[in-house]
């Protein structure tokens, strides 16, 4: 049976990427060798992190000036890495936009070395809403947002204007939507959403924006290190760029960041139009900022959902059932997910009604 895979990370990955990725772990690059049991050294997988770093490059119309790495640790890590790069040693302050459990962690991790300015919130609705009509400070060092919300399913559909620093976590629709990179000073995403396996976090930043914090930064946690070791400082995580790359590869095959985000929207369309049709749902997310990655809904009051757990199993569809702190359900549509598949759940939904 056809299984609808809405995992919401790590998540789905085309077929044919999976296919060839799993050809080099037995063989890779006609070397009679595993790319897991290579040198990261070696021509063969520079090429392939040459190539990682170029797609991305031409994907999202990197501008000059720019930086592309692939790093380790996850969004958690940047977390981190971003105040220690742009947060002053003397003074240091940054702004925070708060519109979930992502970004509330990045909050906390910033408050340990300056102070942050959290300019507004969307708590009070259990991160149900994008905020709007916030200042940012002018006397900050940077401004800090989460373009996407996985768990709640809200998106940012613009970003503010600020002259400070602007940074964005991408890591739940890098790559699903057009963005202007050159609006941004440092966007960072996991690959793990719409890029590849987990284990690499893919950094964009303005090379000039560095070094100018004042502070004694551990050397892995220098975004200046990365950029002069060209991602190899350490032993990158050489499995999870190679996907990244066939991943990039495949974008590139179908049109694109613009024709995927043509198709993302399809989908998109098609579910929350079942979820404000059907009598048995409801979405959970202000219409205005609901996420085109991952659609949340609940059962009205008094809708017995065993039966509508049972009938989207059968159907094959796996990985719906929401976040623990929302409950309910949650579609996560990222990018490799077929039109198809998003079909298959509104054919349940709405058999489901029916009964």
């Amino acid at each position: 049976m056809k299984k609808h895979n809405y995992s919401a990370g790590p998540c789905i990955l085309p077929q044919e990427v999976l296919k060839e990725a799993s050809a080099s772990v037995l063989n890779f690059d006609g070397l009679d060798l595993s790319l897991l049991e290579i040198s990261h050294r070696s021509k063969n997988f520079v090429a392939v992190m040459d190539e990682a770093v170029a797609l991305v490059k031409e994907l999202m119309e990197v501008p000059e000036g720019y930086s592309v790495l692939f790093l380790q640790g996850g969004a958690s890590l940047e977390f981190v890495m971003v105040p220690f790069n742009l947060m002053k040693n003397e003074g240091g302050k940054a702004a925070y936009l708060n519109t979930g459990t992502w970004s509330s962690k990045a909050i906390k991790e910033a408050k340990r070395l300056g102070e942050v300015v959290e300019v507004a919130s969307s708590k009070d609705k259990n991160f149900s809403y994008i905020p709007k009509g916030y200042s940012i400070p002018v006397d900050i060092d940077y401004f800090h947002c989460t373009s996407n919300n996985t768990i709640y399913g809200t998106q940012m559909k613009s970003f503010p204007q600020t002259d400070a620093l602007k940074v964005c976590d991408m890591s739940s629709d890098i790559l699903s939507r057009k963005v202007n990179v050159a609006d941004f000073d440092l966007i960072y995403a996991g690959a793990q959403k719409n890029m590849g396996p987990a284990g690499a976090t893919l950094v964009i930043v303005k090379d000039e924006i560095l070094g100018k914090s004042g502070r004694d930064i551990p050397a892995y946690l220098d975004y200046a290190t990365h950029i002069d070791k060209e991602s190899m400082f350490n032993t990158p995580p050489v499995f999870s760029v190679y996907v990244s790359m066939l991943t990039l590869r495949w974008l590139k095959s179908i049109g694109g960041v613009a024709e995927m985000e043509k198709i993302n929207q399809a989908k998109a369309d098609l579910l929350y139009g079942e979820i404000d049709r059907n009598s048995k749902f409801y979405g959970t997310a202000a219409k205005e900022d609901r996420s085109n990655m991952n659609a949340c809904f609940l059962a009205h009051e008094g809708v017995d959902t065993a039966q509508f757990d049972e009938m989207w199993k059968a159907a094959g569809i796996s990985g719906i059932n929401g976040h623990r702190s929302v409950g309910g359900y949650r579609a996560s549509m990222y990018n490799a997910l077929p039109l198809e598949s998003v079909q298959a759940l509104v054919d349940v939904m709405q058999a489901f009604e029916k009964l």
